[in-house]
């Protein structure tokens, strides 16, 4: 039987990621003060945000939480692909913390508990919660919302092995209706296309961050199917997109854009990395 200890234990710190909490906190804070970004208009809703290494993508990903710096949610849903092979649609984790070596994040079990039974109802499954997960795409996020974040916040993890648009819809607008009240961040995880050339990426980069800015998350899809853009979290980003707009969120908008080949200096095999903010506009 697999032992849930209270916190999920890091599977990628000191990899992914600076090992030590010093030399990770200042790691972070260089990006996130490297980010020059205008003065965002708007209350910020959500992030998007790419998922690989520190290294290859914290660059990108500095522009998205410097976006989000000073913040104070009590509550940031992180929605991210699931790259392993659980044979569950939707999944979270069975664990009480996420633990980084920056100290432990609590997890909004009830609001997850609420989610999955409102899930089971619309879509006949709910979130299956497992345990000592090795998937990157959430965690890697969590030491930039530690640094970037002014205060304490409890997490809702979530990943989607079934990324399809009709299960991405439903959770974002489910999600959503149980947020209506709250202060929470939206963070989706995703990169862009995998393992192309430099001038190919872009190309399908530039088409996937187009339709992410159009704030139509169905067209994300259209893209993907029409083999225009790729997106490894596409799920993650329309669910987020989804929610967004549920939340009265009203623009999208990149922030930065990179690939692998522009930190390792080879362009022959990139991967795809875009920040962004997703705001509602201020009342006049």
């Amino acid at each position: 039987m697999q032992t849930v200890s209270e916190a999920r234990p890091s599977s990628i710190a000191g990899t992914w990621y600076e090992g030590q909490p010093q030399r990770l906190a200042e790691s972070v804070d260089t990006y996130l003060e490297r980010a020059k970004i205008e003065t965002i208009q708007g209350k910020i809703i959500g992030l998007v945000a790419p998922h690989a290494g520190h290294r290859y993508s914290g660059p990108v990903a500095g522009y998205a939480f410097a976006a989000a710096r000073g913040l104070s949610p009590s509550l940031v849903a992180v929605i991210a692909p699931m790259h392993h092979p659980y044979p569950h649609p939707l999944i979270t984790t069975a664990h009480a913390f996420y633990r980084t070596p920056l100290g432990d994040i609590p997890v909004a079990r009830p609001l997850l508990e609420a989610l999955s039974a409102k899930l089971e109802h619309l879509l006949g499954y709910g979130l299956t919660p497992v345990a000592n997960d090795p998937e990157h795409a959430l965690e890697i996020e969590l030491p930039f919302l530690q640094r970037a974040l002014s205060a304490p916040f409890e997490l809702i993890p979530l990943m989607l092995r079934q990324q399809d648009p009709h299960t991405a819809r439903i959770l974002g607008e489910t999600l959503a209706e149980l947020l209506r009240d709250e202060d929470c961040l939206l963070v989706a995880s995703t990169d862009l296309s995998h393992f192309y050339d430099q001038d190919t990426a872009q190309k399908l980069d530039s088409a996937m961050l187009d339709a992410a800015q159009s704030f139509d998350p169905d067209s994300l899809f259209d893209i993907e199917r029409s083999g225009k853009g790729e997106a490894c979290g596409i799920g993650a980003l329309a669910a987020t997109l989804w929610a967004a707009k549920s939340l009265g969120a009203d623009a999208v908008k990149i922030l930065n854009y990179a690939t692998s080949g522009d930190i390792s200096g080879d362009y022959e095999r990139v991967v795809g990395y875009g920040a962004g903010v997703i705001t509602l506009s201020a009342t006049p």
